[in-house]
């Protein structure tokens, strides 16, 4: 599943999923505004592991800023990979699918997002979500031109921003809340790349059946073809569906969204 849309679509769903299911903790209590905040911040998250491809989404969003880090990270996760890997696992080249497509790189995102908007909530939270708000806009339009739609999509997360940011408080974000949706977002991308013919190393360095890079998936009937007809016609729309209907169980505690029983049936009701 690694298909700008059906990723971004991915973290919106796990993070309505996760609020909407946590009633009574402080993940499901969240006010609207720092729910918002938290779904823009999974939406783009979900994106995020494949900045170790120097031509994914992610690492052509933002030109030479992206491209750059992409080709960081990508020798930094070879070079782990390199370090790491045992007899069993494979002798390839390149560092796609390794140190970012794990728990462990999930759960730094999370620290990390958590640490910055802590120390520096006022400066901080507006980058990240402009950052992350330019990885959503740019994985659901899916196919783009660098030359003609980077001014664009980069004038639309500039403007979603600014009117996230004016309608909510910057208080109403909780930096742990935005941390966790971080995590949730790189999560959603890991079971998405799971269920694909080459799997996702979610567990390294846990070593499974002799290997650290294990490529964690369901059996091969039940994997699907990177940006095949499963995933576009059926996977896709499905994610959507699911993202919409938690979004609003989500949102109908906040008020935003009325309960069903609260809406009339008809115009006399």
């Amino acid at each position: 599943m690694s298909t700008g849309p059906t990723h971004a679509m991915s973290g919106l769903a796990a993070w309505a999923a996760a609020t909407a299911l946590a009633e009574g903790t402080a993940l499901g209590t969240l006010s609207a505004k720092g729910w918002l905040v938290g779904a823009i911040l999974a939406t783009g998250a979900a994106l995020l592991p494949d900045l170790d491809h120097p031509e994914s989404t992610v690492s052509t969003t933002f030109g030479p800023l992206t491209q750059g880090a992409s080709k960081l990270i990508n020798a930094i996760s070879h070079g782990v990979y390199r370090a790491t890997r045992t007899n069993r696992d494979s002798n390839r080249d390149g560092g796609h699918r390794g140190l970012t497509h794990t728990l462990a790189f999930a759960v730094l995102a999370a620290v990390v997002t958590t640490s910055i908007v802590q120390t520096s909530r006022s400066w901080a939270l507006p980058l990240l979500m402009l950052f992350f708000c330019g990885l959503a806009v740019r994985g659901i339009m899916h196919k783009w031109s660098p030359k003609h739609d980077a001014l664009w999509i980069s004038g639309t997360a500039v403007l979603l921003t600014y009117a996230c940011l004016r309608w909510t408080d910057q208080t109403d974000a909780n930096a742990a809340a935005c941390g966790v949706a971080v995590g949730i977002g790189c999560f959603a991308h890991y079971l998405g790349d799971a269920i694909t013919e080459q799997g996702c190393p979610i567990l390294w360095p846990v070593p499974i059946m002799w290997k650290t890079w294990y490529p964690v998936a369901p059996p091969k009937l039940m994997r699907m073809r990177t940006g095949g007809r499963v995933e576009m016609a059926i996977v896709g729309p499905v994610l959507t569906v699911i993202a919409v209907w938690m979004s609003a169980i989500a949102l109908q505690r906040t008020g935003v969204v009325p309960a069903l029983s609260d809406i009339p049936l008809a115009p006399w009701a």
